[in-house]
């Protein structure tokens, strides 16, 4: 998977996308609409809306759509986001409990305007959900907080039982597809986490196509182990418009059942390999199958 300066390539047969439609996913449009909330599945045009709205579930992005950073593989637009609202916890909590979820994944643009890069956002909605929608366990993929302890501490003390942190590509490829990130201090993030909270779980993956190695495929899966990841997803890179980084191959499907089966062998719990696979694809199937729910006073 060498690094070659092309356009996309033609998109193989594998690489099919249906488009989100039908009464449940008018649904949760509507919700969500109704409540001016957010999803990384429209921001960052997952390929899985259709599949996942029409279960009735959907990754809330909280703290407004415009992101501080400009990853270059990201659909989310850059520039100065708007003043945080004091009401989106439980905004988000109501819509939780109307889809009578079991389980839900927050996440965030970017936000380092903010002192704790949103921190206490995270723990405002993760507290609000446990309390308004009892039995629905929280995922959170959260930003680095530029490597702020403290930050972090906030979200982990409120006790998701997921905590999420993607690495997103190799150590190689950070300079051209992370510029604003650093390998080593994601990797420390899920470190310290584990470290603080034993018990939560922890979650991790990168996008392939980009120009990574094999190697650094399996340097990745070896890294995210000896951190104490349990968690890992992979799925192809797919360029959102022509303002990002061009696809550098599409890889094949064998090629994600191999690194599946090498990041099993290497000790995580739960695995999702695949072209269409994001980070909470199949989100609530992993944290059931790894751990029953904790229970929350």
């Amino acid at each position: 998977m060498k690094d070659r300066d092309v356009s996309n390539p033609a998109k193989p047969p594998w690489i099919r996308v249906r488009l989100p439609h039908g009464p449940t996913v008018e649904r949760v449009r509507g919700l969500l609409r109704g409540r001016s909330l957010h999803t990384v599945c429209e921001e960052a045009l997952c390929p899985n809306r259709g599949e996942c709205w029409g279960s009735g579930t959907a990754t809330f992005l909280i703290m407004g759509e415009t992101c501080t950073r400009n990853c270059a593989f990201c659909a989310v637009r850059g520039g100065e986001p708007e003043p945080l609202k004091p009401d989106e916890a439980s905004r988000v909590a109501e819509t939780v409990k109307a889809l009578n979820l079991s389980h839900v994944v927050i996440t965030s643009v970017t936000r380092d305007d903010l002192p704790d890069g949103g921190a206490s956002a995270f723990a405002q909605v993760i507290e609000r959900v446990h309390s308004e929608a009892a039995g629905c366990s929280v995922e959170v993929l959260v930003p680095d907080f530029r490597g702020d302890e403290e930050a972090l501490k906030q979200v982990v003390q409120a006790r998701p039982e997921v905590l999420a942190h993607n690495l997103e590509t190799v150590r190689r490829l950070y300079p051209r597809v992370r510029p604003g990130a650093d390998y080593d201090r994601s990797l420390e993030l899920l470190r310290k986490a584990r470290a603080w909270v034993p018990d939560i779980i922890t979650k991790s993956g990168i996008m392939v196509g980009l120009g990574e190695e094999w190697e650094e495929m399996l340097e990745v899966i070896h890294d995210l182990r000896a951190v104490g990841c349990d968690i890992f997803t992979v799925g192809q890179y797919l360029r959102p418009t022509r303002a990002q980084l061009p696809v550098v191959r599409y890889v094949e499907p064998e090629i994600f059942k191999s690194v599946a089966h090498a990041a099993r062998k290497a000790g995580f719990g739960w695995v999702e390999a695949g072209p269409f696979v994001r980070s909470s694809y199949h989100a609530e199937a992993a944290f059931r199958n790894l751990r029953a729910p904790l229970a929350h006073p």
